[in-house]
């Protein structure tokens, strides 16, 4: 190494500054931590973005200017007293319903008024309060069509003989990631079973499962955990942590207000379609706002 590559010592480096210059090489190093510090308070990336969400039915306004945001690699859950808009919220994001008014952006791209399929084809996925199973159909058959623009959905591309075997071996691919998938859920015994006589907590693992196929980004679920046993209960929110840990992006409806402040990041409260509130666990329930509502008291927004 030549005496080129050796960095000078401090002391001949300011050694260098004329001595009529000001220079607070304190003051400099305290900047520099606090930029190293800020550093590291970067916010994160922010795929789900709602901004002044209003739906109307006639003259009921059942979301009224609804604001918030879904960071990435997050459990957020979205909570409120019955009425409070959480599923037209669900409903006007994914493209069920058309907002009114306001602003849906997925990833930066404005994504309000898109149908639903065209929302789910950007990566933004839901589940229903009430599962949606294919009833005449197996727990496998129900999987298979879930992976999106699969070949074999092209009439042609399947009886072709020069086309036949890309499908065949798409299928065999998707069947694999389908077995794995049940595995995961622990419901591949159900694989053969049909999806309508499964029982409540059966279907919502078979929607988790379903939904999870079509490769989503961000999982909005309406109240996964109704009806379901305290033990298939446990078994969801592991499988829901463990996603989370894969990188996967949570915004859950849910009454269970201990469940959520036991297992989100951040909540946000919804209060006569509108945000009351929104931050952790802890700062929500230090809120009495929150109570208020859930008691159907006077609430100042």
């Amino acid at each position: 190494m030549s005496d080129t590559d050796i960095d000078p010592p401090e002391e001949a480096v300011q050694a260098n500054v004329p001595e009529d210059a000001d220079v607070d090489y304190e003051e400099a190093e305290t900047q520099d931590s606090a930029a190293e510090e800020a550093a590291k308070h970067v916010p994160e990336a922010i795929p789900l973005q709602v901004e002044n969400l209003t739906k109307r039915f006639g003259g009921l306004t059942a979301v009224d200017g609804a604001s918030f945001e879904v960071e990435q690699g997050s459990l957020t859950g979205l909570i409120g007293p019955n009425g409070a808009g959480k599923s037209t919220t669900f409903n006007c994001v994914t493209g069920v319903l058309e907002p009114t008014a306001g602003t849906v952006r997925f990833n930066g791209e404005n994504i309000t008024g898109l149908a639903p399929h065209q929302i789910a084809d950007r990566g933004l996925a839901r589940t229903f309060q009430i599962a949606r199973e294919l009833g005449e159909m197996t727990v496998l058959e129900n999987l298979m069509l879930a992976p999106m623009h699969q070949r074999g959905e092209s009439l042609w591309r399947s009886v072709l003989p020069f086309t036949r075997g890309s499908v065949v071996e798409e299928e065999e691919e998707v069947l694999e990631d389908v077995w794995e998938t049940l595995d995961f859920f622990d419901i591949d015994h159900l694989a053969d079973e049909y999806a309508g006589n499964l029982s409540g907590g059966q279907r919502k693992l078979l929607e988790l499962a379903r939904v999870l196929l079509t490769d989503p980004d961000v999982l909005l679920l309406d109240e996964p955990f109704a009806g379901v046993n305290p033990s298939l209960e446990e078994r969801l929110l592991e499988h829901l942590h463990e996603l989370r840990e894969q990188g996967y992006t949570f915004l859950i409806v849910e009454h269970d207000m201990d469940l959520i402040m036991d297992n989100c990041e951040r909540v946000i409260v919804m209060h006569q379609g509108s945000v009351l509130t929104e931050g952790t666990p802890e700062d929500v329930k230090a809120d009495e706002r929150v109570l208020e509502a859930y008691l159907g008291g006077e609430v100042e927004t």
